[in-house]
Formats: C-alpha cells, structure tokens, sequence
C-alpha cells in the first residue's frame, strides 16, 4: 500500500482517477462467455499488484479456529465453477438518466456486464473449516481488500448475507480462475469474490480478508452507496438522512438490453426485407435461467417471442442445464420487417425467468441510479443503402 498509483497496461490509475471502462456493446454480446480483456471493469481506487507468492487470505471475526490461508491452501478444497454474470448495480444508468431523471454516477450505458466461467473453492467449505459461530440467519461475511486506499473509505469492503455464504447451492465462490484461466490483474487477482446473481459491488477484488460477524460491512460503498433511496431523495445533502434506513442492493432484477441496432444508427435489410434485432437478457437473483425473451414494435400493443441463441435450447431446458445456467445472460436475436423499423418506431425488449419474473417495463428512479431494469430500446433508426 506504499503508493494510491499502480500501473496497468502502461497506464497509470489513482484514487482519483481509477480505471472504469465498458467494451461495445455490440463486441459484448459477440459472444457467450465474455473474454477477460471485453469485461467491463469498475474500480474505487487503483489496481493493486499483489504478490501471489506471499499472498494470503485470513478468516476471522465469529469463527472458532481462524485461518490465514495461501493460495496452495485455497487450491486444496475442492474445486467448483459456476457461469454467471457479473453486473454493475449502475449497469444502465444512462437510460435512467435520459429517460426517466437526472441521476448522480458514471454514465453506464449497457455494457457494465460480463458472463463469465468463475472458478476456484466454495466460500461454504473454507467457512465450514473456519467454524462459524454466529447463526446463519443473523451474520453476514464481509469481503475485504486492503491492498489500496478507495475514493470513500481507507481500502474496499462489502459484505452479503452468513445464508448466502454458507449456501453451497448458492456457489458463492472464491474465485482463482475466469474463463480456466487465472485471474486477470484488472480483475482480482490472485482472489476475487464470486456471489452470482448479487450485484458487482459485493464480488469484492484483491480480496485478503474475510470477516464473520452479526452486523453487515460498516465500509462506506456498503453503508452510503449502491442502495435505492427513496423517490424522495433528490440530492446528496438528502441522502445522507437516509443511508442507514435503506437496505443495501443484494440480487439484481430481470433485464433485457436491445444492443442492436444502436438508436439513431442506419439499419440495412438482407435479401428477404428483414432487419436482425439482438441484445441480452439476465434472470431476476436467484430465479434464472431466463426462459424468454419478446420483442414490440408498437410500444407494448403486441410482442413477438424472440430466438434465444445462447445458451442453446436443448442445454437450457434440461434439469442439469437450468442449475447450470441459472445465473447467466441469454444472448437473443429476432428478425423485423425494415418498414415497422423506421421513423418515431420505438424497438422494445422484455425478459421472462424461470422463476416467472417479467421485465414490467416500469421506469423507477432512484438518485443514484441504479437497478434500472425498463424494457431494452432502441429508436431513431435510418433506411440505408440495400
């Protein structure tokens, strides 16, 4: 922790000016498994560079037998990998901002999301090793990393429910490895938190210590961001009487996102008249996988289901595949005559989960934007050269 600067990629990043950065949208959902270098990434401080070597995790607070555990350790338990996405809370901030009201946070557009392969030991196991002596229902295990100052707080924390933690159905997940492959820098290395279906803020990074106790994390991105303050509250100076009565954002609601075409771009027609329309979709918490995803030309009037392309069909429907892919994005495509396409026509996506959440298409506002789950859009399109 010498130095609030650290190098990545030859670039140097600070407290004050941290390395926050979403890909194309389009270059996004190319693929199911999103690459390490197309993840999005959001950071409160500096990326540390952390020396796998002498690296160790410790776990204390309410545990009987405290553990300061090495890498080598961690690869001893079991095992495990789950998919799921990773999803900033404020993924989508710019169409709240624009459609609906001035908001405060980075302009996210809908790219702050990745679907990834996380792998490495359950939280479950090390806390079963550990000995938990708080009850399930009344703890909460924090996720710390003190390697760097953060922006709000002295170094980064957050913490989520004991249940989750403890839930091995629940593949919370200390992950060594994305994609098989180990943990790039930018994205925790050499340990990162993995708790799918729970907003990006609680996957903590660089993550060194691990801590049990009756009360959630008192860090500030626990206690004074990432909630969905009233509609009330319209300024920081209002936020700050009612941080401590709001609860923090856990699961995140079911979305969809129309990636393309993109508003105001020029649409072109194949040879049979028709334009493709696509974008992903992401189940509601615990309640994936997505099982459909329709797409409206009129506003709502009528919807036509679209082709989910990713995960395939006969992999998401078996038992085997819906556990699988509980936590992931669908990728999905639909095909739409060019004429319903042009002018004032708004395009418009819903998703629909396993566990029977529907994207309402409802337009709540929160000062700091977040959890925005409106229908997808896209509008403004253009007839081009066929």
């Amino acid at each position: 922790m010498a130095d609030d600067k650290y190098t990545y990629h030859d670039h140097e990043y600070s407290v004050d000016s941290p390395l926050n950065r979403e890909p194309p949208i389009k270059e996004l959902i190319s693929s199911f498994i999103t690459p390490a270098d197309i993840s999005y990434d959001r950071n409160h401080g500096p990326l540390p560079h952390v020396d796998s070597q002498n690296y160790t995790l410790t776990i204390s607070g309410a545990v009987s037998s405290p553990l300061t555990l090495t890498l080598s350790d961690l690869r001893s338990f079991p095992q495990h990998s789950v998919t799921a996405a990773l999803q900033c809370a404020g993924n989508r901030r710019h169409s709240m901002r624009t459609q609906v009201h001035e908001v405060s946070g980075i302009d996210w557009g809908s790219g702050a999301v990745s679907n990834c392969i996380w792998s490495g030991p359950l939280l479950a196991d090390i806390l079963e090793k550990a000995g938990v002596t708080v009850g399930s229902d009344k703890g909460h295990v924090h996720f710390n990393s003190s390697y760097v100052p953060v922006k709000k707080d002295k170094e980064f924390g957050a913490s989520v429910p004991l249940e989750r933690g403890l839930d091995r159905g629940k593949k919370v997940i200390l992950a060594l490895e994305m994609n098989h492959q180990p943990l790039p820098q930018n994205h925790g290395f050499p340990v990162r938190a993995v708790v799918p279906g729970i907003a990006g803020v609680r996957w903590t990074k660089w993550l060194d210590g691990i801590y049990i106790s009756d009360i959630e994390s008192s860090n500030y991105y626990q206690q004074k961001d990432y909630k969905i303050l009233p509609l009330n509250v319209t300024s920081k100076a209002q936020a700050e009487l009612h941080w401590s009565q709001v609860p923090p954002i856990y699961g995140m609601p079911i979305n969809s996102v129309v990636a393309y075409p993109e508003p105001e771009s020029v649409v072109v027609a194949g040879d049979d008249g028709m334009v493709e329309v696509g974008g992903y979709a992401l189940p509601q918490e615990d309640d994936g996988p997505v099982v459909k995803v329709e797409v409206s030309c009129d506003e709502g009037k009528t919807w036509e289901e679209a082709k989910i392309v990713a995960p395939e069909k006969k992999q998401r429907e078996t038992e085997e595949g819906g556990e699988k892919y509980r936590w992931a994005w669908v990728i999905w495509r639909h095909k739409v005559p060019r004429d319903r396409l042009l002018g004032e026509t708004k395009i418009w996506s819903r998703a629909t989960d396993k566990g029977g959440n529907l994207q309402d298409g409802s337009k709540p506002w929160n000062l700091r934007g977040v959890a925005y789950n409106a229908y997808g859009e896209t509008d403004g399109l253009k007839a081009g050269q066929e």
